[in-house]
């Protein structure tokens, strides 16, 4: 499901007043490691403190070299927000986000003191970030514009050369595209994703990933077509043939999202766990 680039450095300035840590929890899911993005010189916003890793925060203090005043995630899936608890314990800062949702693999420990919505910004002397609703990989996912430089944060909404897993019930497939071409029309100079690094070329990474979401999606109408009453672990090797056998778990949790988003476009219907066209 990932394909990144090489090893990235553990730290970097990306601009002036810009700065990102990897985290150190490389994996076949994250890649080098989660990206922390650092705002600021004098009042720091921390963004995506990653996993609850006590080297790794206290990485976090040393490098930050100022007071961090604000903690920003971008969703609460566990290799982004768990850090965040254990950091605010450290500097005492104000917690900025969405509330975890309900389900499995959700970072309950994320309390934000302050729930942003589509549009809200946090203004600074030095920066304004502004929140950018992006459901679909999850329902609480938000990106992050930086207004001056229109760099725009995308946590794992979008990242290059690399699809991320859709798990319903709370990734929603239909959600993730029509978020994806939300990002495109904030005509963003670079995207920061989640994982691996920066992208400067916005329109063709998007461009990618939707092409390849619905040329996925026409396999699955295809084999669906071929195959009709038969259930979404069935519909992967059909499906799935590019992929390795060892991630069809993960693989089949992507295909039931565009089963779900066909049910939706009223291209699918299901019985059952038993899937047929429309």
């Amino acid at each position: 499901m990932t394909s990144f680039g090489p090893d990235m450095p553990a730290f970097a300035e990306l601009a002036p007043g810009i700065r990102r840590i990897v985290a150190p929890n490389p994996s076949m899911m994250t890649g080098p490691g989660t990206n922390t993005y650092l705002f600021g010189k004098k009042a720091i916003a921390v963004l995506d403190p990653g996993p609850r890793l006590r080297p790794h925060i206290e990485d976090i203090v040393d490098k930050a070299a100022a007071p961090i005043r604000w903690i920003l995630a971008t969703h609460t899936h566990p290799d982004h927000s768990p850090g965040v608890r254990l950091l605010a314990e450290l500097t005492d800062a104000e917690v900025l986000g969405m509330q975890a949702p309900d389900g499995d693999h959700q970072d309950q420990s994320f309390a934000p003191t302050c729930v942003l919505g589509h549009g809200d910004v946090l203004e600074t002397d030095e920066f304004t970030l502004e929140a950018v609703h992006t459901p679909g990989h999850a329902s609480n996912h938000l990106c992050f514009r930086h207004v001056a430089s229109n760099w725009v944060v995308t946590g794992d909404h979008v990242i290059d050369g690399s699809t991320v897993v859709i798990n319903p019930p709370d990734g929603n497939m239909k959600q993730y595209i029509e978020s994806l071409k939300r990002v495109k029309d904030l005509r963003p100079d670079a995207l920061l994703p989640g994982h691996g690094e920066k992208i400067d070329e916005p329109d063709r990474v998007i461009d990618w990933i939707i092409d390849h979401r619905l040329a996925r999606e026409a396999k699955v109408s295809d084999a669906l077509a071929g195959h009709p009453g038969v259930t979404s672990r069935d519909l992967v090797p059909h499906v799935y043939k590019d992929v390795p056998e060892r991630l069809y778990a993960w693989a089949e949790r992507s295909l039931l999202a565009h089963l779900i988003k066909l049910e939706e476009d009223g291209k699918a219907v299901q019985n059952d766990g038993h899937w047929s066209p429309q």
